[in-house]
C-alpha cells in the first residue's frame, strides 16, 4: 500500500502563529469582561443567598414556590447590577493580580486612549 505524499505535507494553520495587536486587545477585553462578570455574580449571588437563608418565610401572606421563582431571578438581576457598579473596586484588582499580561495591555491601550484625547484637545485651540 503506498501512501499519497500529499497526506504527509503539515497542515497549515487557519490563524497565524503570533496574534497582532487588535486581536490581543480584544481577547484581553473579552477575558475581563468574562472575569469581572464571573467575580461579581458569583460574589453577590452568594451574599445576596447567604442574606436570604437568614430570613425566615413569613406565616402569612407567603407566595409559594411563585415568589421562590422571583426571589432567585431578583437576586440573578440584583447580583448582575450590583456587579457592574462595583466591578472597577472588586474585580479589577483581582483581574490584575490574576492575568498580568492582558492587565498590561489594556491599561497601555487607555493610557495611548487619554494621550490622543489630549492632543484632540489641543487641536480645537484656535490661535486670535
Amino acid at each position: 500500500m503506498e501512501i499519497n505524499p500529499a497526506l504527509l505535507q503539515p497542515i497549515k494553520p487557519l490563524r497565524p502563529a503570533t496574534p497582532n495587536h487588535a486581536e490581543q486587545l480584544a481577547g484581553a477585553r473579552e477575558t475581563q469582561k468574562a472575569f469581572r462578570d464571573f467575580v461579581g455574580q458569583t460574589f453577590f449571588g452568594q451574599m445576596l443567598k447567604s442574606m436570604r437563608s437568614t430570613q425566615g418565610k413569613p406565616a402569612y401572606f407567603h407566595g409559594g414556590q411563585a415568589e421562590e421563582i422571583f426571589r432567585s431571578q431578583l437576586d440573578q438581576t440584583l447580583a448582575e447590577r450590583m456587579t457592574e457598579a462595583s466591578a472597577d473596586q472588586i474585580a479589577e484588582p483581582m483581574f490584575r493580580r490574576q492575568f498580568p499580561r492582558q492587565a498590561g495591555l489594556l491599561a497601555a491601550e487607555k493610557k495611548e486612549q487619554a494621550a490622543k484625547t489630549q492632543l484632540s484637545d489641543l487641536d480645537q485651540l484656535r490661535r486670535r
